[in-house]
């Protein structure tokens, strides 16, 4: 059997976000066999009257290919005034205007990391939300909440905590089964 392949989406853009360390964490307990790619989501943001002037940018294609291509998708987003990123909205809205349905019945498995003791759980609350249009198969749980998230990964960027080590594994062992591996 071929390796399962796994995609990233992290809602932050920042060198040391902690949910791209949250993602690489979930992306290493999914297995190690895995074949997992973290999109680059500095795209463009999305104007109408440029995507009819120059049409959907390559990046962005590139992308829903790799969403289309991949057997499950993870999505981790920071909270910003009380919902997901700006960046992450953006690229879904480009995403969309793919002309093709790239998570169409995808397994999914949503996650947040945030400064705050909620961890982004408002945040996550919202992105389920925004996917409603586009027909993946969300996971359900368990909810993955990465609270007072600067202080939770080790030098290495390992995800500390027992609770949270064990609930991401819980997660990834399900999404791992709704993609067929």
């Amino acid at each position: 059997m071929a390796a399962p392949k796994l995609v990233g989406l992290s809602g932050s853009l920042r060198a040391a976000s902690t949910n791209t360390k949250l993602l690489a964490e979930a992306a290493r307990l999914f297995g190690e066999d895995a074949d997992y790619t973290l999109l680059d989501l500095e795209f463009p943001l999305y104007d109408g009257d440029d995507e009819a002037a120059n049409g959907v940018p390559a990046k962005v294609t590139q992308a829903a290919q790799r969403i289309a291509g991949a057997d499950a998708v993870i999505i981790s987003t920071p909270e910003y005034n009380k919902g997901p990123s700006g960046v992450l909205k953006n690229a879904l809205d480009w995403i969309s205007r793919t002309g093709e349905k790239p998570w169409a019945d995808k397994p999914v498995a949503v996650m947040s990391a945030a400064s705050g003791r909620a961890g982004g759980e408002r945040a996550q609350m919202v992105l389920r939300a925004f996917m409603v249009p586009f027909r993946p198969r969300i996971l359900q749980g368990p909810e993955i909440h990465l609270a007072g998230s600067s202080d939770a990964f080790d030098d290495n960027d390992r995800l500390k905590g027992e609770t949270y080590i064990k609930e991401l594994g819980e997660l990834m062992t399900h999404l791992r089964a709704e993609a067929g591996f």
